[in-house]
């Protein structure tokens, strides 16, 4: 049965392959398809972001999990132990996971180092605080009084000018001549 229906579908092909015309009353194929072309929208953008995160995921996640598994099983976790006389542990030597011993010692920053850029940046602004109530006041006092601000100039001799337009040519004229 299964070879008797191959055949029947083969049977509107058949015109096509040997140039017959065909009977009326007879399927044929009219432009070997339908009425029309279906267009569909490119999926390149989308499976070539598939593939890339799938080759990252797996260049990342294998090489990941080797290495944890090795830490926890071979290296495992820390054990408590006296503290030698004199020794003092480093920032990095209170975490319990070898991996964040690891993180901590390389890529973080120390806590006292932290605790002193906050205490620094709580300094910054104190004293800009104090400046801006120094300028308060003297806005203030410059209302009560009537006073403003002004420009002003101190005065100078031009002698000291003079004196240096004349050691420049002096130079000039030793410089021309070697």
């Amino acid at each position: 049965m299964a070879v008797l229906s191959i055949l029947r579908s083969a049977r509107t092909v058949l015109p096509v392959l040997t140039r017959r015309p065909a009977q009326f009353g007879q399927l044929c194929l009219v432009r070997k398809s339908s009425d029309h072309m279906v267009i569909t929208p490119s999926r390149f953008a989308w499976n070539l972001f598939k593939d890339h995160l799938h080759f990252y995921v797996l260049l990342g996640a294998i090489p990941l999990t080797i290495i944890i598994t090795y830490i926890n099983i071979v290296i495992g976790p820390p054990r408590l132990a006296e503290i030698p006389e004199g020794y003092e542990p480093e920032y990095w030597e209170y975490y319990d996971h070898p991996i964040k011993r690891f993180l901590a010692k390389h890529f973080m920053d120390n806590p006292q180092m932290r605790y002193e850029k906050k205490m620094n940046l709580l300094q910054n602004e104190h004293e800009r605080v104090q400046l801006r109530e120094i300028q308060w006041k003297v806005e203030k006092l410059i209302q009560e009084r009537g006073d403003f601000q002004a420009w002003y100039y101190i005065p100078y001799d031009s002698k000291y000018t003079k004196k240096y337009q004349k050691q420049t040519k002096t130079d000039d004229f030793y410089s021309k001549t070697i």
